[in-house]
């Protein structure tokens, strides 16, 4: 019987006749309703014409979660008084109840895709409503992009409704060719914000991190929620493991303590989701599954955390994996609105309210963030393989789409121009990422379709970290497990094993021709090592990890790898990597879940990165000449290499010379000379005088250093090379300005006792260090840099050959500086002459009584 009452309830029931409205001139609509208004349960039944007058249509509801599918077609079901399966059903990934009279049917976005791509018609669909999307799950945002073609090019009557929890639905209205905004107004009770910092700083999360004190402090929040507050707690956590952690440390509560996510067993979900019991208060623990798109009955407190999960993708090391970050504020505001959805309640927020405006205004749509594989397999198999003419909100990233093209073109998904082959077409119908479709159908034809599956099927549900990092031993827990993971894994296996049945010589496939294994034997033959080892390997060949030492490996993407301590994979030789992530602030990736392989395994899975090529190049000091074989950054091996190519060693030698510095060749102090006067008149003069700089000499060796640079092999002989007898050659001959080095840099300069004295350019200004006594009479600065007349700076030498006194302007020494150095000189020297007036003397360099000798 339908439960009439709880329908006419629903807030949303208000905005039905404009939501109707809006479909019948357009075509298409975005509703706007706050959670628990109805907009999930109702608007599906009353556009289907299972309640009200409208007629009778055949409505897909996409949902981004299959716990939210399944919660809605039951809620369904429930208001029109019947089972699932009947009038309302839902597909969701390996689980389906719908009957001949379904007319309502809620699936996930994921389905929804596989079922555009079979049939873009989607025919007999009259209504498709896509819910939550202001979540900007990449699926949904494809899903829209898919639909809005179809109603351009063969569907124009195809209705079209985007559901959003939120008001910020300008963007979607946009998108869907200016479509109305219906807005439901909900019935919210006040909730009231306390603020519940920790008494204590705590790490900041990062990668998967939570700092254990966070989760500690959060669950004292819940505690004293429980103390202060009447009826049942609410508490967002980032992930499964952190809801177990907080779990465990609620041990005692007077509530019951429950945990919902989207790998908790069905009959838990469908617990919590019926209402509060009658065995006491409760205590629900979930992800943000519950922001929006399920309604937790008899809340009336919410705990936040603060947290939340969001996909990051490292191109450049291979690495995908989730993140934890701050939650959004509009999460925090979805978060604390489930207290107020039934009465007055409390929303506690475990960061401090000055942090409130720091947080970011809204989460990262997916599209910006996440690996782009599997997005740009459905773009290619739609037609659109750059998605450069798909209806997105937000336009995938460049870098992220090229990357996604290299791993499809590596399995064989795409062609040289992008478009999806046959391969890539079957790979995209699997439901799985395209590197795990890759693993399943290369897997099936070398070890059979069932333990392809097998495997499979715990890579793409991360098993618990109870199973351990040894993935061969997380499969053999998984067949001996009876918990919810275990359930999951065992339909989705049989799911994956029916699906690629046939995959053995399916010559479509672009995969491996020959077995692998462990200890010499075939994978096909081989133990559940070999077996797993080879599935991980041809899903994830970048990450194929040779061992370097202490557990540390190196992945062939480049990338380093670090088991934990007291794992059995840091004594493997080879590992392929299945999970790991790189914490912040290190450059080796850690270990999360892996098969020991060896070499030939890593050979076949990863065949098409495979080189072998002679190298030539400066590497560790000095010219390295050999043929290596290697996968990706990994070397299997290093032969001497005879008879390199002169080009390829000539270059080698300049890069060691621009790497290591000038340095490598023999400098004398001539040369050394040299360079700095030319050095010196460059700057002064500018050309023809050459630029003798670092970067100018490296970069035009051949304008100096040749022959001898071509006749060399190896860094001994570039020490052979006489820089002083090269540098000669930049000096500007052809104009005639060479021959007046001596004019404008003279390396020595005559002073008034006859010596010649040679003059350091190596600073900003040239320097004369010369005795005192062999400057007498001289009132003139000496200037060199021919017409640019630049007075060298004068170092006076007591006749120690200590600095006395240091002018550019003689003149000016003898009349203002020298009575004070003879003052203060002329006592520690008696026996060198001290005029009163050096002007009126002659230059020496010698003593008194030599003079008088």
């Amino acid at each position: 019987m339908m439960r009439n009452d709880a329908l006419e309830q629903l807030p949303v029931r208000g905005a039905v006749p404009a939501l109707e409205e809006a479909l019948a001139e357009l075509g298409t609509a975005v509703l706007c309703a706050p959670p628990g208004t109805g907009k999930t349960t109702l608007v599906p039944l009353v556009l289907a014409g299972l309640v009200g007058r409208s007629p009778v249509r055949r409505v897909v509801v996409a949902e981004p979660r299959r716990i939210a599918a399944r919660a809605a077609a039951r809620r369904m079901a429930w208001l029109l008084g019947e089972s699932v399966g009947e009038r309302v059903g839902f597909t969701v990934r390996g689980e389906r109840a719908v009957g001949p009279r379904t007319v309502v049917e809620v699936v996930t976005t994921g389905v929804l895709l596989q079922r555009l791509q079979r049939n873009q018609e989607l025919p007999g669909v009259d209504v498709v409503v896509l819910d939550e999307c202001h979540e900007r799950h990449l699926d949904a945002d494809t899903v829209a992009a898919f639909l809005l073609d179809v109603r351009a090019a063969l569907r124009p009557e195809l209705r079209l409704v985007a559901a959003s929890a939120t008001t910020d639905a300008a963007g979607w209205a946009e998108l869907l060719g200016g479509a109305p905004v219906v807005e439901a107004q909900g019935v919210s009770y006040p909730v009231e914000t306390v603020w519940a910092p920790p008494a204590r700083p705590v790490r900041p999360p990062h990668g998967m991190r939570v700092d254990p004190a966070q989760l500690a402090h959060v669950a004292s929040v819940v505690r004293r929620a429980l103390a202060e507050r009447e009826g049942d707690v609410l508490c967002f956590l980032p992930g499964v493991g952190e809801i177990a952690r907080v779990a465990g440390q609620l041990k005692g509560v007077d509530a019951e303590v429950l945990q919902v996510h989207g790998r908790a067993p069905a009959a838990v979900q469908d617990a919590v989701l019926a209402g509060p019991g009658t065995s006491g208060r409760r205590v629900v623990l979930t992800t943000s599954v519950a922001e929006s798109s399920l309604t937790v009955p008899g809340v009336r407190v919410v705990v936040d955390s603060g947290l939340a999960r969001e996909p990051r993708t490292d191109h450049a090391r291979g690495l995908s994996a989730l993140t934890t970050v701050r939650a959004s504020r509009a999460a925090a505001r979805q978060r604390a609105g489930r207290a107020g959805r039934e009465a007055p309640g409390a929303a506690y927020r475990c960061w401090d309210e000055a942090e409130e405006a720091r947080l970011p205004a809204f989460p990262n749509p997916e599209i910006k963030v996440a690996d782009l594989t599997a997005f740009a397999l459905q773009a290619a198999c739609w037609g659109d393989p750059d998605a450069s003419g798909l209806a997105l909100l937000d336009a995938p990233p460049a870098g992220a789409m090229a990357a996604a093209r290299e791993v499809l073109s590596a399995v064989g998904a795409v062609d040289p121009e992008g478009r999806a082959t046959q391969r890539g077409v079957r790979l995209s119908r699997l439901g799985l990422h395209p590197r795990l479709g890759r693993a399943l159908l290369d897997g099936a034809r070398e070890v059979g379709a069932r333990r392809a599956a097998e495997v499979v099927a715990l890579l793409s549900e991360e098993p618990p970290w109870e199973y351990g990092d040894d993935l061969a031993d997380a499969w053999r827990a998984a067949r001996r497990g009876n918990d919810a993971y275990g359930a999951r894994w065992r339909q989705e296996a049989r799911r994956l094993a029916s699906g690629v049945a046939g995959a053995e010589g399916d010559g479509s496939a672009k995969g491996p021709g020959r077995r692998a294994g462990t200890g010499g034997g075939g994978a096909g033959s081989g133990g559940d090592d070999s077996v797993a080892g080879l599935v991980a390997a041809l899903a994830f060949p970048e990450r194929l990890a040779r061992a370097r030492g202490a557990g540390a490996f190196l992945m062939v993407s480049g990338t380093g790898a670090e088991v934990g301590e007291g794992s059995r994979l840091r004594s493997a030789p080879w590992l392929a990597v299945a999970v790991a992530d790189r914490p912040a602030h290190t450059a080796s990736a850690r270990v999360r879940l892996a098969a020991v392989v060896d070499e030939d395994t890593a050979r076949l899975a990863a065949e098409h990165v495979r080189v072998e090529e002679e190298e030539v190049r400066w590497e560790n000091g000095d010219v390295v000449v050999r043929r290596v074989e290697r996968l990706g950054a990994v070397e299997l091996s290093v032969r001497p290499l005879r008879d390199a190519p002169r080009a390829r060693v000539h270059e080698a030698l300049r890069e060691g010379l621009r790497r290591e510095g000038l340095g490598l060749l023999r400098w004398t102090r001539d040369a050394e000379g040299l360079r700095q006067r030319l050095a010196f008149l460059h700057r002064v003069l500018g050309a023809p005088w050459p630029d003798v700089s670092d970067a100018s000499l490296s970069g035009h060796t051949d304008a100096w250093l040749e022959p001898e640079l071509s006749r060399a092999r190896r860094r001994a002989d570039l020490g052979r090379i006489d820089a002083g007898q090269a540098l000669p050659r930049l000096l500007p001959w052809a104009g005639g300005e060479a021959g007046r080095l001596e004019e404008y840099a003279p390396e020595r300069i005559q002073v008034p006792s006859g010596s010649r004295i040679r003059v350091d350019y190596g600073g900003e200004q040239p320097v004369l260090a010369v005795k005192l006594q062999e400057m007498f009479g001289l009132a003139r600065t000496p200037r060199v840099g021919g017409t640019a007349e630049v007075p060298v700076l004068v170092h006076l030498l007591s006749p120690a050959g200590r600095p006395a006194a240091v002018t550019a302007d003689l003149a000016s020494f003898w009349k203002e500086g020298y009575r004070g150095v003879r003052a203060e000189l002329r006592g520690r020297y008696p026996k060198h002459p001290w005029p009163e007036d050096p002007m009126g003397v002659e230059a020496t360099r010698f003593t008194k009584a030599r003079l008088r000798g």
